[in-house]
């Protein structure tokens, strides 16, 4: 049996989700697996910080941040003054970082997930921005201090698409893909497919939770195109950015277009392409319209879909249907399993 200590840096929808699915799996873990676990340390936006290098208490702190309240009362440690001094404090050997998205820069996740590589943890994270920013750097140093840097969730959330290439895709080259990797603008022109228009199909996914306040990082790409980024920079080998990708959004798709499409017997998609072309890549995010006959077509409500293009294999599609914040947290679960696994 091998025990590790846990630290979770960010405990929003996912982060509660992961925990939650951390108490559920425990028995099948220490049966199937011979591994036990402790978390020893929280750090969330807004309920700040706990530690306890014997363990948290999971399910009080489940029940204190749905409630409201902060976690300091269960911390028996002074509250660091910072999350890098969280992360040195917290004694983890695996850090899960589940915090907010920087499309331009990455920053401070990538910071944090480099300060855990350094002082010995395997870092797992379901934010895209290190990937897209950090990848080499993060993977190199990874191996420098013999941990693993994992990132499932961080595209079509716990959908096999990084490991399914690292693990049982070896010696294939991918050349291209194509497909729906943002769930909410889906959502959207479903609901505008129905009769609702954008504003209304808008509003009614942020009241599901699905879209946030400010929905531009959605409904103008930049989701998807950081998506594509990731899977250029890390499946293709080819460093990219989301600024490299051609953006084009949603909004200026009318009911009139959404009318147009469905007397022709298809439905507008923001599809995401990417291609080698000679030594480099194209890439873009666009409104399309699918027929019957694509794999995109009856893809709805907040499903994403890809399918890849190999020098060995020419389609393979990977469907994940209406993911949540439990299917986020199931990669980041798969992700901690086989970092340790792979020591």
């Amino acid at each position: 049996m091998t025990h590790y200590s846990l630290s979770l840096l960010g405990f929003g929808n996912v982060g509660r989700a992961f925990a939650r699915l951390l108490l559920r799996k425990q028995a099948e873990l220490s049966r199937d697996y011979g591994i036990t676990f402790s978390v020893t340390g929280i750090a969330t936006g807004r309920h700040g910080m706990a530690l306890d290098s014997a363990g948290l208490d999971l399910e009080q702190a489940l029940a204190r941040v749905e409630a409201g309240q902060d976690l300091a009362h269960l911390s028996t440690q002074p509250a660091p003054a910072d999350i890098p001094a969280f992360i040195q404090a917290c004694g983890a050997q695996v850090l899960f970082e589940t915090t907010p998205v920087n499309y331009e820069t990455g920053q401070p996740a990538l910071g944090y997930l480099h300060l855990a590589l350094e002082l010995g943890m395997h870092a797992v994270t379901a934010n895209k921005g290190p990937v897209v920013h950090g990848y080499r750097q993060l993977t190199d140093l990874a191996a420098q201090h013999g941990r693993q840097f994992f990132f499932e969730s961080s595209v079509m959330d716990g959908a096999p698409i990084f490991s399914l290439f690292r693990g049982a895709l070896p010696g294939a080259r991918l050349l291209a893909f194509s497909g729906i990797l943002n769930s909410t603008t889906n959502l959207i022109l479903g609901r505008m497919e129905g009769g609702e228009s954008f504003d209304d199909a808008v509003a009614y996914a942020q009241s599901i939770g699905i879209a946030e306040t400010d929905p531009s990082g959605d409904v103008d790409g930049w989701d998807a195109a950081v998506k594509v980024a990731a899977l250029v920079t890390v499946l293709m080998g080819f460093p990219f950015k989301p600024q490299q990708v051609k953006r084009q959004g949603i909004r200026s798709l009318s009911p009139q277009d959404i009318a147009a499409a469905r007397q022709q017997g298809k439905r507008w998609k923001l599809v995401c392409n990417a291609r080698r072309e000679g030594d480099g890549i194209e890439a873009q995010v666009s409104p399309q319209m699918v027929g019957p006959d694509s794999p995109l077509f009856s893809v709805g409500g907040t499903s994403s879909v890809v399918q890849f293009e190999t020098d060995v294999l020419s389609s393979l599609s990977v469907v994940e249907g209406n993911p949540g914040p439990e299917t986020t947290a199931y990669g980041l679960l798969a992700d901690f399993l086989n970092a340790v696994r792979t020591q």
